[in-house]
């Protein structure tokens, strides 16, 4: 009888493997050998990077590895603008050692053995799941982690700045020693982009929170960023560089006109909702432009000042906390797969790659999906 039941196991098992052997294959949904992890390598010295919003990695591992390469690329470029002699003398210097490290580091990331996207999302989740530590990932939870992860990333790109404009090296920066960047350098005043005000001496002076003329870290970290500021004499100077910029008629405040084309649709823009419907026409849209400018013009003289500006300058200029909202708010809506406005860890391994971005099909390199929005 045992003899018997032996065999029997034996041919069951055989039998087995040769259905699961012939049986059709259907691509796995938690394991999608094609898709491949790509390091974004974006950094520019171009004046329109200060309106672009770039955001950070979901994965400090990946967010470490992208920075690592981007502090070789920005110490290339501003040596490249800081020694055109030297380097237009040397036009043969080779840059392939940072391009194996770039592909070794890709290999890493694509290497199942040595990175695992499901291990590593085993791992962030209970460092995403703290307000309360339930099972569970909210919105406001999935917010703060990216929020945090940014603002870790905007810091060390302030200190990398610091540390080459503090010329002394005292850790303050004075508006001698700060050098605005050689697009402006190389222009006049007729010049496309010479008004932008980031740079001159009334932003420096705003930015200085306590008035001692020096750019301490966090100072000069909000001369970068003054939206994610809290200084108020910095946001005053937002709302007047937006006075500046709207003001076609120079005559120094907005009119209902030069709000209406241009402020309104920004703040229209802010909210959510205006996302997710078109825009109506101008005739339709000018009834709640009339309400919201009679709204701010609180002296009621038909014009907008930059002090009336300010109770708005934070939907003008959306802070770090905003896009990590939006980034939030996305990934929840590809991966709450219940629509419970909140993530398990199985949704989340079930769709790795909301976490994990800048994915294509090896087999068709042409033809990629990249979502910027997810990073």
């Amino acid at each position: 009888m045992g003899k018997t039941s032996v065999i029997l196991y034996i041919t069951v098992a055989l039998l087995l493997l040769f259905l699961i052997s012939h049986s059709p294959r259907t691509p796995s949904h938690h394991h999608r050998r094609h898709r491949h992890l790509k390091i974004r390598s974006t950094f520019s010295f171009s004046p329109s990077d200060k309106h672009h919003h770039e955001p950070i990695a979901f994965d400090p591992l990946v967010a470490d590895i992208e920075r690592k390469r981007e502090d070789k690329q920005w110490e290339k470029m501003y040596f490249e603008q800081s020694h055109k002699d030297f380097v237009d003398e040397a036009p043969g210097a080779e840059s392939q050692p940072e391009w194996e490290d770039f592909m070794n580091a890709e290999d890493y990331l694509n290497d199942e053995e040595r990175f695992n996207v499901t291990d590593r999302l085993i791992l962030l989740f209970p460092k995403i799941d703290l307000n309360p530590s339930d099972g569970y990932v909210t919105e406001h939870e999935l917010t703060e982690w990216i929020l945090l992860n940014n603002e870790k990333e905007m810091i060390h790109r302030s200190q990398r700045d610091m540390e080459i404009h503090d010329k002394n090296q005292d850790g303050f920066l004075s508006f001698a020693e700060y050098e605005p960047p050689s697009w402006v350098r190389n222009s006049d005043n007729t010049s496309f982009g010479y008004e932008t005000g980031w740079w001159k001496e009334k932003h420096f002076n705003a930015s200085d929170a306590d008035g001692d003329g020096l750019l301490n870290l966090t100072e000069f970290h909000e001369f970068l960023h003054p939206a994610n500021s809290k200084n108020p004499k910095l946001l005053y100077w937002l709302s007047q560089e937006e006075i500046r910029e709207r003001d076609s008629d120079k005559d120094g405040k907005v009119s209902f006109e030069e709000f209406f084309h241009g402020l309104f649709d920004s703040l229209r823009s802010y909210n959510e909702e205006d996302h997710s419907s078109p825009h109506e026409s101008g005739s339709s849209t000018e009834a709640p432009a009339r309400q919201l400018f009679a709204q701010l013009d609180k002296d009621g003289d038909g014009y907008l000042t930059d002090v009336e500006l300010l109770p708005v300058i934070g939907k003008l200029h959306p802070s770090e906390h905003y896009y990590a909202n939006q980034q939030a708010d996305y990934i929840m809506s590809q991966a709450d797969t219940d629509k419970d406005r909140r993530l398990t860890l199985k949704e989340m391994i079930d769709n790795p790659y909301v976490f994990y971005t800048a994915v294509f099909n090896e087999e068709d390199e042409d033809d990629y999906d990249y979502h910027d929005e997810f990073r």
